[in-house]
């Protein structure tokens, strides 16, 4: 009687990758991986040709650094801990960047209004843009949460705070969205 193969952990996987720099366990986590990752990192930037290249650098960084993996957490909180610290990265170098051009242009660019925004979306576009628009600690958790289906539990491992503060951002990142989005429902 044949039997299938048993799916190796995550665990098991990097370790293997951390001894001997196992190329076809790095695969498979890859392989697990890639979908959620670029996903994570399209949703914290807005941007799916940048959320591609965080992706990739989330595995490069995963691999080259894998001398510093400790199984204390899942790999999965490592993982996504590792990703967000590289969206969070991107963040502030675009920020950055946009500054920079201001100085250099020596005049601010006025924000869109409210009506043009709302002229220029639909509703779904609505709530990407009121999520974008919240700071990365309360965003982390929207998206995490939300988007990837996390419990606050494990969204404090990843982002190594407290339970509590997981909820208290959420309950925060709500209260901004829910002031953000006021215009649209006032109009339903």
């Amino acid at each position: 009687m044949s039997r299938l193969p048993l799916r190796k952990s995550d665990e098991s996987l990097m370790m293997r990758v951390r001894r001997s720099g196992d190329e076809r366990a790095f695969a498979s986590l890859v392989q697990r991986w890639e979908t959620p990752i670029r996903r994570l990192c399209t949703r914290m930037t807005g941007d799916a040709h940048l959320a591609e290249e965080l992706a990739q650098e989330t595995f490069t960084r995963v691999f080259l650094s894998r001398d510093r993996y400790a199984p204390r957490a899942r790999f999965s909180t490592y993982i996504w801990r590792v990703a967000l610290n590289l969206c969070r990265d991107e963040q502030r170098r675009k920020t950055r960047r946009e500054t920079h051009a201001w100085e250099d242009e020596m005049r601010p660019t006025a924000p869109p209004t409210a009506d043009e925004t709302m002229v220029s979306q639909e509703a779904s576009g609505f709530v990407r843009d009121a999520v974008m628009a919240l700071s990365d600690p309360y965003r982390e958790v929207v998206v995490l949460r939300h988007y990837e289906g996390m419990k606050f539990r494990e969204i404090g491992e990843v982002l190594g705070v407290p339970e509590g503060t997981v909820k208290s951002r959420m309950a925060e990142a709500l209260t901004q969205l829910s002031r953000s989005l006021q215009p649209l429902t006032e109009e339903a």
